[in-house]
């Protein structure tokens, strides 16, 4: 078991690099990765398994008492992202596929790193959690509302087969999850030690497969031309995230919290919806997603990190003198 808690903290703290390396590989030899693409749906049930496994009822409980900055929190997500795709596609004039790709993955609820980032930079790690929960939750409803609205020019979208596909990916897994900790309470404490290194290697495999489908259409030029708009998307959800939650006047730890949630995607859904409903060009822009966003989540929540500490160092220079 220490193994794997040992193997499981590793890949948290070099996920980052993982990722880049393993599409790099999967770029370079894309044969094993094909053979994964059929199952991505069945690597992202095992990671939303793993969610629900580590949910409790005190979880929905939490989100009853301070129901207000969670709420607010989801709205914002789901407007802000959504929103931030459609324009950025039209700016950027993609058109079919790569289109609907980028419009798919601002239109998935909260990614997993978020939480992370979180606890890095000093944010509400609860209240990230919570909006995350309720996010996912929200998916099979929002998902195929918001893409059959925003996407429905550029491709047909089966809104009808995305729903009941999305709840069998999303929700189902999380209800089961919940249900199995419910029953079996602490005893599932020891397999929740595992559950992240599982999940962690689910997402990366997911990642592998994407890429893999994908190696031949990385060099062209429509493609290249989806790394800025995935950039922006993130880095404007961030700031837009930011400027909602001091709007509403929500602490700072709360502010931190909510900008991670908006600015960070399950792309891992995404790039599985892309690749079930779409096509792996639309596939993409979660992908690219997937690798960005950890970057850049990292540098913000350090860059929060350190902020942090100085201002902690100038009041203990300040208490001494």
């Amino acid at each position: 078991m220490k193994v794997l808690e040992s193997m499981s903290q590793f890949i948290s703290k070099y996920f980052t690099g993982l990722v880049i390396l393993l599409a790099a590989l999967s770029y370079l030899d894309p044969q094993p990765g094909v053979g994964i693409a059929p199952y991505t749906s069945y690597l992202l049930m095992i990671v939303l398994f793993g969610m629900g496994l580590s949910l409790r009822i005190e979880d929905f409980k939490r989100i009853g008492k301070n129901p207000i900055p969670v709420v607010l929190g989801t709205i914002a997500h789901y407007v802000i992202m959504p929103g931030l795709a459609f324009l950025l596609v039209h700016l950027f004039h993609l058109e079919g596929p790569a289109a609907a790709g980028v419009i798919l993955v601002g239109s998935c609820p909260s990614g997993t790193s978020s939480n992370v980032m979180a606890y890095l930079a000093g944010g509400d790690v609860a209240l990230d959690v919570s909006i995350g929960f309720l996010s996912t939750l929200l998916a099979p409803f929002m998902i195929p509302l918001l893409v059959s609205t925003l996407a429905g020019s550029y491709v047909d979208v089966p809104a009808s087969q995305m729903f009941m596909n999305t709840v069998k990916i999303v929700l189902i897994p999380i209800v089961l999850g919940v249900a199995v900790h419910t029953i079996f309470g602490h005893k599932v404490d020891k397999v929740n030690h595992v559950t992240p290194l599982i999940s962690q290697t689910a997402i990366l495999l997911i990642i592998v497969a994407v890429f893999s489908a994908n190696h031949s259409q990385f060099t062209n030029t429509k493609t290249l031309l989806i790394v800025p708009v995935v950039m922006l998307h993130n880095l404007l959800g961030y700031l837009l995230g930011f400027v909602f939650a001091k709007i509403v006047h929500l602490n700072k730890p709360q502010q931190k919290a909510i900008t991670f949630e908006v600015g960070m995607q399950d792309s891992a859904l995404g790039a599985t919806l892309a690749m079930k409903f779409f096509s792996p060009e639309a596939a993409i822009a979660s992908t690219i997603f997937s690798v960005w966003h950890n970057i850049s989540g990292s540098i913000l929540s350090s860059w929060w990190r350190n902020k942090s500490l100085k201002k902690e160092q100038v009041v203990v220079q300040q208490v001494n003198v």
